[in-house]
């Protein structure tokens, strides 16, 4: 009951606990039981549904978040625990690179221009982590192709960055498919919005760290899990949605 109330998913998973899917049949790997209790919270679900039929604030929106994503970049690829594993960035490549994702998404006409801007910079992202952790040749595998250690480790912590991702949107009560960013139609497009924040901040680092200490996936799993949580990977996601739910909603109220 206590657990219901709360909103707890409990579930049971096999396969290192990815990719996550919410079913019930016998031969899938993982089951999850909802809680009963529907009780959401309104408010944020209201205010996300003011400005979201707006094209132009939905656009402002989609910004916000890809500002937030930069910023976290900036913040935690310059933070000396990646410097102290070996992840020692060369800080003016990463500050340019960033300046200029900053000034693409401010010119940014709608969400396909922001799109491709994100898309841009994670290509840049891939090539400096390359570089700086010595990785060798790479290539972004796509729909989980790559047998690489490096592609393997993105897709599994990504997973991870989309379950904190669907959790905010959980517990804010606000439905996957309002995305602003990933397509409005896109299922679950607002679990993709929300795993930007954090996902190449935290997430892509430890990948190539990892691919090159040799870790089998669970380590490369603890550590993923150790860094979101001593980032607060979660409050993060948590705070950047209540505060674009507010102000969007207000503005267009």
């Amino acid at each position: 009951r206590e657990l219901a109330r709360a909103g707890v998913l409990v579930g049971f998973c096999g396969g290192g606990g990815t990719p996550l899917f919410s079913a019930t049949e016998r031969d899938t790997d993982i089951l999850w039981f909802s809680p009963q209790s529907e009780y959401r919270p309104t408010a944020y679900l209201q205010a996300w549904v003011r400005f979201w039929f707006d094209d132009e604030q939905r656009l402002q929106a989609a910004q916000d978040i890809q500002h937030t994503r930069l910023n976290q970049i900036r913040r935690h690829w310059l933070h000396r625990r990646l410097r102290d594993q070996g992840f020692g960035v060369d800080d003016a490549r990463l500050e340019t690179l960033l300046q200029q994702a900053e000034q693409q998404i401010d010119k940014a006409s709608d969400v396909n221009d922001l799109l491709i801007s994100e898309a841009r910079l994670t290509k840049q992202l891939f090539r400096l982590a390359v570089v700086t952790t010595g990785y060798g040749e790479f290539t972004r595998a796509k729909r989980g192709g790559g047998t690489d250690p490096a592609n393997r480790f993105l897709d599994h912590g990504n997973y991870l960055a989309y379950g904190l991702g669907a959790t905010a949107c959980w517990v804010l009560g606000l439905p996957h498919g309002l995305a602003v960013l990933h397509g409005k139609t896109r299922r679950g497009g607002l679990v993709f919005d929300a795993a930007d924040l954090i996902k190449d901040a935290l997430i892509l680092p430890q990948a190539f760290l990892s691919a090159m200490a040799g870790h089998e996936e669970s380590e490369f799993r603890q550590a993923c899990i150790g860094a979101l949580t001593q980032a607060g990977a979660l409050d993060t996601i948590i705070d950047v949605l209540k505060a674009i739910a507010h102000r969007q909603g207000e503005a267009t109220g």
